[in-house]
C-alpha cells in the first residue's frame, strides 16, 4: 500500500508563478522550477551550477505540450546546469520554464545524469502527454546494479516532485479499473459514425487510443473542441482513428472533440451496461 509523503515547496519570490525550490525530507537530492524571465536572478545559487538533470517546458505552434530533457556537468568555470541551459536548444527555442534536479552536495557524476536522462526521456516518451523533442535518445551508461537502485528511487522522489509543481510529464493518462483506491470505469460514446472509449481522470478526461471520431465539425462546434483538433492534429490517423491516448479538460470537451459539435459528456459518456456518466456522479 502507497504511503503519503511530505515534500516542501520554497517560494524563492513569495509568489507561486516566481522561481520555487522543492526537497524532499532525508534526500539530498534539490528540484528547482525556474520560469525563463527569472534565469538572471539564479546565478548566485550555488546548486543550479552543480551537475544535474534539466526539463525545458514549452509549446509548439498548435498549443501541443513539449519537452526537452538534457543533462549537464560541472564545469570548471562554475557554470554547470544553468551555464548549460542558456546556451541554445535548437529543439525547443520557445521554451518558457525549466525544471532542474540537482543535489546538495554536486553529487551527480556522469554516471548518474546519463542514466537519469535517458530513464527521464523514455519515461516522459511512454507517458506521451508531452512530445519529447530530443532529437537523440540519450545512453543509459553503465553503472552497477547498487547504483542503478539509488538512482531509480531519486526518479520516484523526482516524478512526485515534478507533478506537485504541476507538470504532468510523468503522470499515466488512465487510472487502474477497479484497482484498490480507484473506481472509474471506461466509458463509451457512439454517435452519428464515432466510436470512442475513455476515462475520467483527475485531470479531466482520457480518450482511448483506437477511438473512431467524426471526419467533420458543425458550426456551432465549440471553439475549445476546435482548438484541441489543431492541438492533436497527428495524433488522428487519416481515417480518423486516434493514435494515442489524448487528455481533456472535461467529458463535454472530450465529447464534442470526439463529436464534432457541442454535446453533454455527462450524458453521452455511458458505461458498458449503459449508464450515463451523470448517474455515477
Amino acid at each position: 500500500m502507497a504511503r503519503g509523503k511530505t515534500i516542501s515547496l520554497f517560494m524563492m519570490d513569495a509568489m507561486p508563478e516566481g522561481r520555487v525550490k522543492c526537497t524532499y525530507s532525508m534526500w539530498k537530492g534539490i528540484v528547482y522550477k525556474i520560469p525563463r524571465t527569472d534565469i538572471g536572478k539564479c546565478k548566485d545559487i550555488a546548486q543550479v551550477n552543480y551537475s544535474g538533470v534539466y526539463f525545458l517546458f514549452g509549446t509548439d505552434i498548435n498549443g501541443k505540450e513539449q519537452v526537452y530533457v538534457g543533462q549537464a556537468n560541472s564545469r570548471k568555470n562554475g557554470k554547470g546546469i544553468l551555464g548549460r541551459i542558456l546556451e541554445p536548444h535548437k529543439s525547443i527555442n520557445d521554451w518558457t520554464e525549466v525544471v532542474m534536479l540537482t543535489t546538495s552536495d554536486d553529487s551527480f557524476g556522469a554516471t548518474e545524469i546519463s542514466y537519469l536522462e535517458n530513464r527521464f526521456c523514455n519515461l516522459a516518451k511512454e507517458v506521451g502527454r508531452y512530445d519529447v523533442v530530443n532529437g537523440n535518445e540519450p545512453p543509459l551508461g553503465n553503472q552497477s546494479e547498487e547504483l542503478e537502485s539509488e538512482m531509480e528511487d531519486a526518479i520516484d522522489i523526482t516524478k512526485m516532485m515534478i507533478g506537485a509543481l504541476g507538470y504532468k510529464v510523468f503522470s499515466p493518462k488512465r487510472m487502474p479499473v477497479d484497482a484498490k483506491g480507484s473506481n472509474e470505469p471506461v466509458l463509451y460514446m457512439e454517435r452519428s459514425g464515432t466510436k470512442a472509449s475513455g476515462q475520467r481522470i483527475p485531470d479531466g478526461f482520457v480518450v482511448f487510443k483506437g477511438s473512431i471520431i467524426s471526419k467533420t465539425t458543425v458550426k456551432s462546434c465549440p471553439e475549445i473542441a476546435i482548438k484541441y483538433r489543431q492541438k492533436y492534429i497527428n495524433s488522428i490517423d487519416k481515417n480518423f482513428v486516434l493514435k494515442e491516448e489524448l487528455v481533456f479538460s472535461s467529458p463535454s470537451s472530450a465529447a464534442a472533440f470526439v463529436g464534432g459539435s457541442s454535446l453533454s459528456g455527462n450524458e453521452l459518456w455511458k458505461t458498458k451496461e449503459g449508464v450515463p456518466l451523470k448517474e455515477l456522479q
